[in-house]
């Protein structure tokens, strides 16, 4: 097994809990998915999301889906001019068997415009 870290990126349509704890849980899901990822394979999570966002936690969605012994913490991204409204990122550390070139990360609706460098990256229909 060897560590490695996943990226992910989602953005909102407007700051309501219910559409966070949605595109969130999409986004972990996916990672997952993307993966062959169990909760049971995540070290620790860092959410971090713009400043125009503030109804809910990311990281409660996550909680949601059964992630209550990984250690997650949720932090602000820079406010930096022009950058992309209401966009929650995440940055996991994994146990897999995966090579570091064969790791999918995920940008999700909006958010997949932030980086067509990384190889995989898919809009999900929306």
């Amino acid at each position: 097994m060897a560590v490695r870290a996943v990226r992910g990126a989602t953005q909102l349509e407007e700051d309501v809990r219910e559409h966070l704890l949605e595109r969130v849980a999409e986004m972990v899901l996916d990672v997952m998915r993307s993966n062959a990822l169990e909760v049971d394979d995540f070290i620790s999570v860092v959410f971090t999301a713009t400043s125009d966002l503030h109804s809910e936690f990311p990281a409660y969605a996550a909680r949601r889906l059964g992630f209550g012994e990984v250690p997650l913490i949720c932090a602000r991204e820079l406010e930096i001019e022009g950058s992309m409204p209401r966009v929650v990122r995440m940055l996991a550390h994994v146990d897999t068997e995966l090579a570091r070139s064969e790791v999918t990360h995920v940008y999700l609706h909006g958010a997949a415009a932030l980086r067509r460098d990384l190889t995989r990256v898919r809009e999900v229909p929306g």
